[in-house]
C-alpha cells in the first residue's frame, strides 16, 4: 500500500485487487476459505504473473517482456564487446 501522504500510490494496489476479483473470484466457486486461498494464490502465480498481458509492459506477458529485455541486454553486451 501507499506510503504516508502518498495516497495516489494506492491506485496500483486497488487495480490489482480489482483484477483478482474480476478475473478469479467472480468466476469461481470455492468450497471453503482454504480452497479460495489456494486458488487465488495459483491465479497470481500462474495467470497474473506469467500469462496475463499487462499494459505497463506494452501489452506483453511478463515472460514475453523478460525475454525481450534479456535479448536487448545481450545485444548491448555484444556491442560493447565489439567496441575498441
Amino acid at each position: 500500500m501507499a506510503a504516508v501522504r502518498e495516497a495516489w500510490q494506492n491506485g496500483y494496489a486497488e487495480r490489482l485487487m480489482r483484477t483478482i476479483k474480476e478475473e478469479e473470484v467472480d468466476l469461481s466457486e470455492y468450497r471453503n476459505f482454504a480452497k479460495a486461498y489456494e486458488q487465488i494464490g495459483t491465479f497470481l502465480e500462474e495467470v497474473y504473473s506469467k500469462k496475463r498481458i499487462h499494459s505497463s509492459l506494452g501489452y506483453l506477458t511478463p515472460g514475453e517482456y523478460e525475454a525481450e529485455w534479456n535479448e536487448q541486454q545481450n545485444k548491448e553486451c555484444d556491442i560493447k564487446e565489439k567496441s575498441p
